[in-house]
């Protein structure tokens, strides 16, 4: 096919076109059987090692690539969350006050109320079931029952 090309031969455009075009085709053509003969080697450099009792050359997929959906904007923006305040919820099981020892303070000092100091313990009790299965007993099958 390149036997009857000689560059000093093209005298115009459309023919310099011409040969670019097959030479791309030629490649073309080198770059497909290149691609085959790869995987074919593969295939037998597989099957010698599977022969050894060896692992085949493992088959690695691509990687998928992000595609930006109209909903990925959505999925990806975190949403505000507006905290609400636990304290209003919480049942009291026992109410405390702690005393100041007015001896400690001045002359001058007054009450003023109480301050809210919320403690929250975790209380863990054993809470047992005893179950009582029915069992019957049948002395002509020599079996019990549960």
């Amino acid at each position: 096919m390149l036997k009857d090309f000689d560059i000093n031969d093209i005298q115009d455009l459309h023919e310099a076109r011409d040969w670019i075009v097959k030479l791309l085709n030629i490649i073309e053509t080198l770059n497909h059987e290149n691609l085959e003969l790869k995987t074919q080697l593969q295939q037998v450099r597989d099957e010698n090692n599977r022969l050894k009792g060896e692992q085949p050359k493992p088959k690695i997929k691509p990687n998928k690539e992000n595609s930006n959906h109209s909903s990925e904007k959505e999925r990806n923006s975190p949403k505000e969350r507006e905290k609400s305040s636990k304290k209003d919820r919480i049942k009291f099981h026992d109410t405390e006050v702690c005393r100041v020892d007015t001896k400690l303070l001045p002359e001058d000092a007054k009450f003023k109320g109480h301050e809210r100091v919320i403690v929250q313990n975790i209380k863990f009790e054993a809470h047992n079931i005893l179950f009582l299965k029915e069992k019957y007993y049948s002395p002509s099958q020599n079996k019990t029952y549960r």
